[in-house]
């Protein structure tokens, strides 16, 4: 884990939402990593699995545009997962110039090991806040949802 949460930052620093979500980011990603590496993806790969595999078949832009990124580097991510073949691209029906993606067989393997890594390294997480884990995952979906709409 990080050691300046250890030695501490001054208060006016540690008291700031912006610190915290940074740090507590910073060791998830610290405890999931080790859980993605024998799947052989990261965890920006692994969202992408997720995104993918959830529902019908989706465009790059569609999915660069749900994850906020810009659709260059979308196809360069989905370019990294078709090269381990956990994805391909398929040309939609109706419009030749759209592609969609559609996990492979393995890549559903690994999306689903992939899951099952994440909500083990945010249970580690969130362990020492016992039953306060689920109001802080609640309370911070409202932030971000209220956020993305503008209320």
């Amino acid at each position: 884990m990080s050691s300046d949460l250890e030695t501490g930052p001054p208060p006016a620093v540690g008291r700031r939402l912006g610190y915290l979500l940074k740090h507590a980011q910073q060791q998830l990603a610290e405890l999931a990593e080790p859980l993605y590496g024998p799947l052989g993806v990261t965890g920006r790969q692994l969202a992408l699995l997720a995104l993918f595999g959830d529902g019908p078949a989706r465009s790059q832009q569609d999915g660069a545009a749900r994850l906020g990124i810009d659709r260059t580097t979308m196809v360069a991510l989905v370019d990294e997962l078709e090269a381990k073949d956990l994805v391909r691209r398929e040309v939609a029906p109706g419009d030749r110039r759209k592609r969609l993606v559609r996990l492979t067989d393995e890549g559903e393997r690994v999306r689903q090991a992939g899951e099952e890594a994440t909500r083990e390294a945010e249970a580690l997480l969130l362990a020492p806040l016992g039953d306060g884990a689920e109001q802080l995952r609640t309370a911070l979906h409202r932030v971000v949802r209220g956020v993305v709409r503008g209320e």
